[in-house]
């Protein structure tokens, strides 16, 4: 439940024939009566108000007039802070509905009704500006209440508010994204650039959880899973998993070197064999075995584009690095359509 304040100036008008006067032929338009409190009002009251206040600087700000024919128009300027419940599983792309809840506190629906003015019931000032919402619209309607006292008149104004986007766009979402570029980084160096790698890795790993903790810092606690989680639950995956294909490139790196190793070994071990069998064979130029035979080689199977690309990188750490470069690229795009695609055109207006 978020709260909002906003200042207004509420009118209302109904008729009492009890208050009906002679205009002195068109003399009199209207009578301004200074004490409100000696005529009878409307017992009307803010259904989700949390907490409110009269302005009385200089004087009450009360206007009360009385016409001829007993119409009474009574205009008072309030200071609110009202009750909104708010959905945010799309914040901060996300539209909200607050409302203004007015209604009889003690009348029933068969001794008063409340009803909109037919032209303009609500007027919003021009020069409003909030810092992180947008108005888009108002719309008035009513909402007569029940309970177990009776039926109530009651009266209901939906604003629609739209998030301002860019504020989260730059403090948020640029800085996140800018991170996982950071930890591409990596890809780019020698795998045997320990110390280098394990800092970049560890470092953005950091950098993105602080940035998520703050970002969780300002936002209301709340059960579900919100269209920020998700960013930056993504976003910090691809951090770690930058960090992670370091491990596993110098898991390949370390096994590239004892393959070369083992390999010499086997090579320098063929190599003895061979000059032992050439030694005892005399002068003859191949071991007994080995006359009169033909070797067959067998034909070299056709590689496809993609073994043949990463053919062209001698140990499997560079082809993990070559791999990762596209990879991580890829995904991080494919990411970003479904984002934007899910949470920018959604039809959730409320």
């Amino acid at each position: 439940m978020i709260e909002y304040a906003c200042q207004i100036t509420f009118r209302q008008n109904w008729n009492d024939n009890r208050l009906q006067f002679d205009n002195r032929s068109g003399l009199i338009q209207y009578l301004v009566l200074t004490d409100p409190e000696k005529i009878w009002k409307p017992d009307l009251f803010f259904q989700n108000e949390k907490k409110g206040h009269f302005h009385m600087i200089i004087m009450p700000n009360v206007l009360l007039r009385i016409y001829p024919n007993g119409n009474v128009l009574y205009s008072i300027r309030l200071s609110l802070t009202l009750a909104c419940p708010m959905d945010l599983k799309y914040y901060p792309l996300d539209r909200q509905t607050c409302q203004l809840r007015m209604a009889s506190y003690g009348y029933t629906s068969e001794d008063l009704v409340f009803s909109w003015k037919e032209k303009e019931p609500v007027q919003v000032s021009k020069d409003i500006n909030l810092p992180r919402f947008t108005l888009q619209e108002h719309k008035t309607k009513s909402c007569t209440s029940r309970t177990n006292t009776g039926e109530y008149s009651c009266l209901q104004v939906n604003l629609l508010f739209k998030r301002e986007f860019s504020y989260y766009l730059i403090q948020i979402y640029i800085p996140c994204a800018m991170l996982i570029f950071v930890s591409w980084v990596s890809f780019w160096l020698d795998p045997n650039a320990t110390v280098a790698r394990v800092s970049l890795g560890v470092t953005t790993l950091l950098s993105m959880a602080t940035q998520i903790s703050g970002i969780n810092a300002s936002q209301p606690p709340v059960s579900y899973t919100k269209a920020i989680d998700v960013w930056t639950g993504v976003c910090l995956t691809f951090v770690f998993g930058a960090l992670l294909e370091f491990a596993l490139v110098n898991y390949a790196s370390r096994s590239d070197v004892h393959q070369a190793a083992a390999k010499q070994q086997q090579q320098r071990v063929a190599k003895w064999n061979l000059e032992q069998a050439l030694m005892e064979s005399g002068n003859q130029d191949l071991p007994y075995g080995m006359r009169g035979c033909e070797i067959h080689m067998p034909a070299p199977r056709k590689k496809n584009w993609c073994k043949r690309w990463l053919s062209k990188f001698p140990t499997r750490s560079k082809r993990i690095d070559v791999v990762s470069r596209i990879f991580f690229p890829f995904m991080f795009g494919l990411f970003n359509s479904v984002y934007w695609i899910t949470y920018m055109f959604r039809d959730d207006l409320q």
